[in-house]
């Protein structure tokens, strides 16, 4: 009796298609490269020509707050209203995306005040005036980011003219 098993190779017979798709999709180093090129190819302002003149589809997109990177809560949101918004397109609406930003309240204020508490800082004797700028300045820092992060996750729209709540013009 013997205790060696004869191993079968079973890949000759295999009749697999021949692709020049690659085995992995290497995602991490694609994204970028697939949005740059969206870019280059101006594509959020071909689709907007494109659509000139059709019935309008309006998708009122609540804003995220500044104050951080996205987490799956936003890739959620903004992935199904993408989705929608790209169907409304292909069925021959107008169907506009303008990401927008909620930049006032306490998640920003707290984050700076986060900052002053671990240099040592009273938020207390810090002028007003100067409090509300690195507010600004923090959720502007943000606004970037998270768009980067939006466009990353392939969301079509128009990223170089969001609205913000802290536009001057928007305030009350």
């Amino acid at each position: 009796m013997t205790d060696t098993v004869e191993t079968i190779d079973y890949s000759k017979t295999l009749y697999l298609p021949q692709t020049d798709f690659p085995m992995r999709a290497g995602l991490p180093e694609k994204e970028p490269l697939l949005v740059k090129r969206w870019q280059d190819m101006e594509l959020y302002r071909k689709l907007r020509e494109n659509a000139a003149g059709r019935e309008k589809y309006v998708l009122h997109d609540g804003p995220p707050y500044a104050n951080g990177n996205i987490h799956i809560g936003h890739a959620l949101n903004k992935i199904l209203k993408d989705v929608i918004i790209r169907s409304f397109q292909m069925r021959g609406y107008d169907s506009n995306y303008v990401p927008g930003w909620d930049c006032h309240g306490l998640p920003i204020e707290w984050k700076i005040e986060e900052q002053y508490r671990a240099k040592g800082k009273n938020k207390d004797e810090v002028p007003v005036n100067e409090f509300r700028k690195e507010c600004r300045e923090f959720a502007a820092h943000w606004i970037k980011v998270q768009g980067g992060e939006f466009q990353r996750l392939g969301v079509v729209g128009d990223f170089d003219n969001p609205y913000t709540t802290m536009a001057f013009h928007a305030e009350a």
